[in-house]
């Protein structure tokens, strides 16, 4: 049918359907949904969907020792978020920001995601910093359930290794889109080219690279940005002066043959660039930023950076990349399940006019008490509301509200739809929902896999009191880490990931509780049983009488 014939139908469909409808706006929009929309549903205002437009909730994570932490601390310190710059391992003792812990300071690794907020140019920023060590998996599991986008921090020597595809998995499990982060670009052997290649074909997924460097390993001096066709150095003291300039006549070709990758990657993706491509016309710079996103945020590409975060370069670029090209809560479809309709699936609204919906990911002992991490999927948590445990059926009042910085808070008054918040004195599990009371929903939980490793664990002082205090606390914030006793030992058995994992619960019980273990091997009860027939002679013998 011709096009012009077809457009008057349309027309008349559309003006009958408008007839139709009541003065609602979200009544058309209800026909065409997915699912049922929430019962009080009505339009959001302007202020709120431009206040989640400028929204980001990002991960940052990687196999270990991939540089991650650093790439935190530098977002934050260019954010303005702190003042000064602290290595991981640096000499000055004092620690990156995000490990606050001891014995991340000690040990030089993540043992907690920790989480934080920042703000770059017009973008409000919500950032977890996750464990590289496949020991503490679960805390970059629970933070993906939650965010909207993530960025894979990939080392440009060693490229995907066995947590990089772990990681993979989980944020294709919880339909993350990624940026990927070649880092490192200042050591021996860096090649960011074998890096992609090892995307396409360990992580299946097409890739291609938006900046060329120049330069590397001891002579990394900035990159070429492939849209801009311009060169970008990082001059200063911290590389907090981002310089523009023409791009070096040695690499020219390669800048070209990268743009002519790009164009062709994104051609098998997007169907806009796709036609361009097929006519042979060259797309605009605005023409590729789009289509980047859309194939970003459909999981279908994924756009490739580089810089070396231990030496300031590459990170605002980054910072830039993330407000333009992962998405915000609007662009990301999450679900629940309506318990009063046989856990019918439902969309999620995410605007703050909605009712309240809330996840509880993450637990913590504080000196307060119970700290509860909660991402807010709709509606608006404000400080002294009552707020339904699903799973339990009992009203809370929220008597605090703050937002996290690492282990600082900020108390606020309130938190919107796709804000992530933490609250004081809640009693819930990992996974929890929380909502208003107005609707009976849940949200599904995050995955939690099994244990691969037990210890017995005795203590040293058997009348402690804090020993069987810790183990609860532990088992509270950590679904990875289990506790029973052997009925037939009488031993108490730790599980968990790994042993790195529960050596590290071992010494926090000692740290934080005072109470001194001693682990080992578990017992195992040996049992004997006959497996085949045997011949023997028995004489008995009775005595009748006698004395």
């Amino acid at each position: 049918m011709a096009l012009s014939m077809l457009l008057p139908r349309i027309a008349r469909a559309t003006a009958a359907s408008a007839f139709r409808c009541s003065a609602s706006p979200l009544s058309f929009a209800r026909r065409w949904a997915t699912s049922p929309a929430s019962p009080a549903a009505s339009a959001p205002t302007p202020d709120d969907i431009a206040r989640l437009k400028r929204l980001r909730n990002i991960g940052i994570s990687a196999h270990i020792d991939s540089g991650k932490t650093t790439v935190t601390e530098r977002i934050l310190y260019y954010t303005g978020r702190i003042k000064e710059i602290h290595e991981v391992r640096g000499k000055d003792n004092v620690g990156a920001t995000m490990d606050w812990m001891d014995l991340e300071r000690e040990k030089g690794i993540t043992i907690q995601s920790a989480a934080t907020y920042a703000q770059w140019g017009d973008t409000n920023l919500n950032i977890i910093d996750t464990p590289g060590h496949v020991d503490f998996t679960i805390e970059v599991e629970r933070a993906l359930r939650v965010l909207d986008g993530a960025v894979l921090v990939l080392c440009s020597v060693s490229g995907v290794q066995s947590q990089t595809i772990t990681v993979d998995r989980q944020m294709r499990r919880y339909n993350v889109p990624r940026i990927s982060f070649i880092n490192k670009m200042d050591r021996a052997g860096a090649n960011p080219a074998r890096i992609i290649d090892q995307i396409r074909s360990k992580l299946k997924l097409p890739a291609a690279a938006l900046q060329v460097p120049i330069g590397a390993e001891d002579a990394f001096e900035g990159v070429v940005d492939v849209l801009k066709q311009k060169a970008v150095y990082y001059k200063g003291a911290r590389g907090e002066d981002i310089v523009y300039a023409d791009i070096p006549s040695h690499l020219t070709e390669t800048v070209h043959a990268a743009r002519e990758e790009l164009i062709a990657t994104l051609a098998e993706v997007d169907d806009e660039i796709g036609e361009l491509f097929i006519e042979e016309k060259t797309p605009t710079e605005d023409q590729l930023r789009a289509a980047i996103r859309r194939a970003t945020i459909a999981r279908k590409f994924t756009p490739v950076l580089m810089g070396s975060a231990i030496k300031d370069k590459g990170i605002q670029t980054l910072l830039d990349a993330v407000t333009s090209y992962l998405p915000d809560s609007t662009e990301v479809k999450n679900t629940m399940l309506d318990l009063d309709n046989n856990e019918q699936v439902v969309d999620v609204v995410p605007y703050s006019n909605q009712p309240f919906v809330g996840l509880a990911f993450k637990l913590e002992e504080g000196k307060y008490g119970q700290l509860t991490y909660i991402r807010v999927y709709q509606g608006r948590l404000e400080k002294g509301q009552f707020a339904y445990h699903v799973k339990t059926g009992k009203k809370v009042k929220i008597s605090r509200l703050v937002r996290m910085h690492s282990n600082s808070m900020e108390d606020v008054d309130s938190v919107g739809a796709g804000e992530i918040c933490a609250l004081f004195g809640i009693d819930c599990a990992s996974g929890d929902t929380f909502t208003d009371g107005s609707i009976n929903c849940s949200m599904s939980t995050m995955f939690v896999p099994e244990s691969v490793i037990s210890l017995s664990l005795t203590p040293k002082d058997k009348n402690s009191p804090n020993f069987s205090k810790a183990l609860n606390r532990f088992q509270r914030e950590d679904p990875t880490f289990r506790v029973h006793v052997d009925s037939e030992s009488k031993q108490t058995i730790i599980s968990g990931l790994g042993e790195l994992q529960l050596d590290i619960y071992v010494e926090r019980m000692r740290r934080e509780y005072n109470v001194d273990c001693v682990t080992g091997k578990p017992q195992v009860a040996f049992r004997e049983t006959a497996t085949k027939r045997s011949e023997f002679t028995y004489t008995h013998k009775k005595q009748s009488g006698g004395a």
